[in-house]
């Protein structure tokens, strides 16, 4: 009697619609071991701005969405020597660009515009748009959101724009852009693009941009050391902006905010943008949750993925190892994919005066940025080997996927299988295409012979490794050797088995998936 209860659970459990569960970290000491590496990135980011000649730095970490570890060095100001601290305030420039874009997706889920509209709908100086083909399509909000409209290139001209009113934007877009390629074929950096986004989140909102952006984004999440004009920052807190030339310091004029600001105006703190990216890696991993303003996390999460693909790169590291990249823009923000990580996102900020960067990953739960007041402090090769020395600890490691519960089920009944077949067992396991794919008869005489060959008495050994809620694999242990089982589940309700894989294994293989790249 005590059987039919736990077979009608089982029953249920295998035709509930199978559910992901949330990723989780496997080691709950992580922290602890991270912070260990945080001297030695102290030193690193340090002897970075003195080698370089960069007067004053702010830095910090992220874990878990929270500023775990801060630094600061040199000045903020060469005159009167006043030191940086966790309060200065830095202008960082292109790292703007997300903010500007974390509007638009406001005003996409209030329903007010949609991705894919054409831009000339809500800017009408773009009606007159020469466009560069008699087949392009018309410029759209996505296109300005993933610098695939088709304008050049225009950093050194961009810089220079900050303070241009909003006549002088209309009068730049009747008076006609110039395209490179024709709208939505290829990535190329476009500042203008970012204003035109800016005057889309004017007019939709009816606000102006840098209110939309204090009121709706800033204030809701806690950024009060933000602003997007350096006169509005209280002079003891802002970081004059420097270059060096003829081994002198000249100081850069503080570029004012105008209509260009949308991307390139903000100045913040470390404090600040470390919320900022606390707040970008929160929307990591999907989950049911409360969702957190001022974005939904499905949102959020969209900006960080590659919607204009951007190429591939393979740069040789001093160590003389290869490393391949490939990648993207998101929405306001660069994504890309190395061997190490399956996702980093960033963006780097530079003007006259300023370089600044900002780096998470999403997976691991890490975050780093870094600001200086330098033209164009360059962060870049640094911030890589911040999460180096991370990864040295050994607890700079993704979330682990957690199975579906109808994946672990499926595991007890593919275990048993393999160790002795049974067809009512095999039938009711496997998804309409298993024995299509391989009959049955090959499947069970296969499975036979590896058991055998393993010396028998197949029994599981370790957990499950789970690439995602309904796939993964697991060890069985034979009389004389190590059994590797693989399943996918297919897309039904129940969930059956479409992919099932057994290879010998040595025991001293690991399971965890192979890395994407070698």
């Amino acid at each position: 009697m005590p059987t039919r209860p736990l077979a009608l659970a089982a029953c249920a459990l295998l035709a509930a619609a199978p559910s992901v569960a949330t990723a989780q970290f496997a080691d709950p000491e992580r922290l602890a071991k991270l912070s260990a590496a945080f001297p030695a990135i102290d030193s690193l980011l340090r002897g970075h701005a003195e080698r370089t000649f960069v007067p004053g730095i702010a830095y910090g970490i992220i874990v878990d969405g929270r500023l775990v570890h801060v630094g600061t060095a040199g000045l903020r100001e060469l005159s009167s020597r006043s030191p940086v601290d966790t309060g200065t305030v830095f202008r960082i420039a292109s790292m703007t660009k997300s903010f500007t874009a974390l509007s638009i997706l406001q005003l996409r889920d209030a329903g007010k515009l949609a991705l894919d509209d054409p831009a000339e709908r809500y800017v009408p100086e773009l009606k007159g748009l020469r466009y560069p083909t008699a087949d392009s399509p018309k410029l759209t909000i996505r296109h300005l959101l993933t610098h695939s409209e088709g304008f050049p290139e225009d950093n050194p001209w961009g810089d220079q724009q900050l303070a241009a009113s909003e006549a002088e934007l209309s009068r730049l877009m009747r008076s006609g852009i110039p395209f490179s390629t024709a709208p939505g074929t290829a990535y190329e950096y476009s500042n203008f693009g970012f204003a035109i986004l800016g005057r889309i989140v004017a007019n939709v909102s009816g606000m102006p941009y840098t209110r939309y952006v204090t009121e709706r984004v800033l204030r809701p999440l806690g950024m009060r050391s933000t602003w997007m004009e350096a006169r509005a920052v209280p002079p003891q807190r802002l970081a004059h902006g420097y270059r060096r030339q003829d081994d002198q310091w000249l100081e850069e004029p503080a570029l004012p905010d105008g209509s260009f600001g949308p991307m390139g105006g903000m100045l913040t703190s470390v404090s600040d943008l470390s919320r900022w990216v606390g707040f970008m890696l929160d929307a990591w991993p999907a989950r049911d949750a409360d969702e957190r303003a001022p974005l939904k996390r499905s949102s959020a999460r969209e900006m960080q993925q590659v919607w204009r693909y951007a190429g591939a790169s393979a740069v040789r590291d001093a160590a003389g190892a290869i490393t391949l990249t490939s990648g993207g823009y998101g929405y306001g923000l660069r994504v890309g994919q190395t061997c190490r990580y399956p996702i980093t996102v960033s963006h780097t900020g530079g003007l006259p005066g300023f370089g600044s960067l900002m780096r998470w990953l999403p997976e691991h739960g890490v975050g780093i940025v870094a600001l200086g007041n330098r033209t164009y402090t360059g962060w870049t090769g640094v911030a890589e080997q911040a999460l180096e020395l991370m990864a040295r600890t050994g607890a700079l490691q993704p979330r682990a996927p957690r199975p579906a519960p109808v994946l672990l089920a499926r595991q007890a009944q593919v275990t048993r299988l393999v160790a002795q077949w049974n067809d009512a067992l095999a039938d009711s396991v496997a998804a309409m295409n298993l024995f299509l794919d391989e009959s049955k008869d090959r499947r069970r005489a296969a499975l036979a012979r590896l058991v055998t060959q393993a010396g028998g008495d197949c029994k599981p050994e370790g957990p499950l490794v789970a690439e995602n809620a309904l796939r993964g694999r697991w060890r069985l242990r034979c009389g004389q050797g190590d059994l590797r089982v693989a399943i996918t589940l297919a897309p039904t309700t129940p969930a059956g088995v479409q992919f099932l894989d057994v290879a010998p294994i040595k025991r001293e293989d690991e399971l965890a998936p192979a890395p994407a790249c070698r």
